[in-house]
């Protein structure tokens, strides 16, 4: 499998994310072929989609002020959090613990890194239709059959740093249902689904990085996925019923 990162300008409001990307990968001597995967950051596509808050737009609740204070947060933004998040289920210093699109996250994506002084960046709207458009186009552009992940970056329990997870796909088979496969001594597989497109956005997450690097996209290459127009995008979820973390704080 290889992987490369696509450096880019500064990626704007009302930029053409696409022909961003593209121009990048011609200016760098590469090409997009057939059965690649293109990941490319939340961040890129909420900027260009306009999903930039001014802290001093917000006037905070009641309720913000006091999880601001409990949690040490600028009670501006625990504001924009709440209106964000579909569930809060309680935090730490710095950092709540969110329900958003199906998906456990900080703050329910609302995130101070890589947006203007003064302000924060908002998950995209519609990742997975937004990353369907996005396919989609490159077609048109390309004429080459793509997979597309919309990657962010997200904290594990009890492990330290962040990793990356797919909010948005299109294009490929998210997952590699395992069951009835054989392990090395004979023994059935059970419950085991392979999550290929986290694993896939965490390999371009490393390359993509945390600052200022402006990496907002990266093609990823002879990876072990199905390319296919018809997905069902809520194949990367489980219900809460179903989650081992979702159980114990439900």
């Amino acid at each position: 499998m290889h992987l490369f990162g696509i450096h880019t300008k500064l990626v704007e409001p009302d930029d053409d994310l696409v022909n961003i990307i593209l121009d990048a990968i011609h200016e760098q001597k590469l090409v997009i072929e057939d059965k690649d995967i293109l990941a490319i950051t939340s961040k890129a596509l909420a900027t260009v989609q306009g999903r930039i808050v001014r802290l001093n737009s917000i006037k905070p609740s009641e309720k913000a002020r006091k999880l601001a204070g409990k949690h040490d947060l600028e009670p501006t933004y625990v504001e924009i959090i709440l209106r964000e998040a579909d569930e809060i289920y309680g935090g730490v210093r710095k950092a709540l613990l969110t329900l958003k699109n199906n998906v456990l996250i900080a703050n329910a994506g609302v995130d101070h890194k890589n947006a203007p002084e003064g302000c924060v960046i908002l998950w995209p709207e519609k990742p997975h239709e937004s990353a369907e458009k996005i396919r989609i186009k490159i077609l048109k552009r390309t004429g080459k059959h793509v997979g597309v992940i919309i990657v962010d970056s997200r904290v594990t329990p009890l492990r330290m740093g962040t990793t990356g997870v797919a909010i948005g796909i299109a294009g490929f088979e998210p997952i590699v249902d395992c069951r009835g496969a054989r392990d090395l001594y004979g023994n059935p597989v059970l419950i085991t689904r392979h999550a290929l497109a986290d694993d896939l956005a965490s390999a371009a997450h490393l390359i993509m990085r945390e600052a200022d690097e402006r990496v907002p996209a990266v093609i990823i290459r002879g990876m072990p996925a199905n390319i296919s127009e018809k997905i069902s995008p809520d194949s990367i979820t489980i219900s809460a019923k179903e989650c081992l973390f979702m159980k114990l704080i439900e």
